[in-house]
């Protein structure tokens, strides 16, 4: 008890509903708690509104490449699927589903996949396979597509 005691009048300060009154001899009435003005507060928001008009633009263009990397990872997949099958019937197939591939349901869907993948050409030497998104993912019209062939040539047809 006796150090509660002490602290309570070290501090002079006595809290009683929602008042803070200053209980030291000397001192009358109510004190001022400091806080933040208004116009401190507007400050701040448009710092901080300034900063994110910054960094906004750089962030998209990371969610684009970030995306991209499925469609190289896919069309990696499609082409290990084409060499299988050419290694077993000696030539190249147009056919998703004669390679054993399952196109994951979109994002526009609601699925998780951001690209289209589809061949767009095979024969009995080469073929061609293509990735293309299935959002516009910057909104700067442009939609991404990416290709790959029995070189494992991989190339950015349309940037986004």
């Amino acid at each position: 008890m006796r150090i509660k005691l002490k602290k309570l009048r070290k501090s002079n300060i006595l809290v009683t509903n929602g008042q803070t009154t200053c209980i030291k001899p000397r001192c009358s009435g109510t004190l001022k708690v400091k806080g933040l003005t208004l116009m401190e507060v507007l400050i701040v928001l448009v710092i901080l509104g300034i900063i994110a008009m910054i960094a906004l633009p750089n962030y998209s263009g990371n969610v684009s490449k970030a995306k991209a990397t499925e469609a190289k990872l896919q069309l990696g997949h499609i082409h290990t699927l084409e060499k299988e099958y050419f290694y077993q019937y000696s030539k190249y197939t147009a056919d998703v589903n004669e390679l054993g591939y399952e196109q994951e349901k979109l994002s526009s869907e609601g699925g998780t996949a951001n690209y289209t993948i589809e061949i767009v050409e095979a024969g009995a030497g080469n073929f061609k396979a293509r990735a293309t998104a299935a959002v516009d993912f910057d909104q700067d019209g442009q939609i991404n597509v990416w290709e790959i062939d029995e070189q494992k040539k991989l190339t950015e047809v349309t940037k986004d």
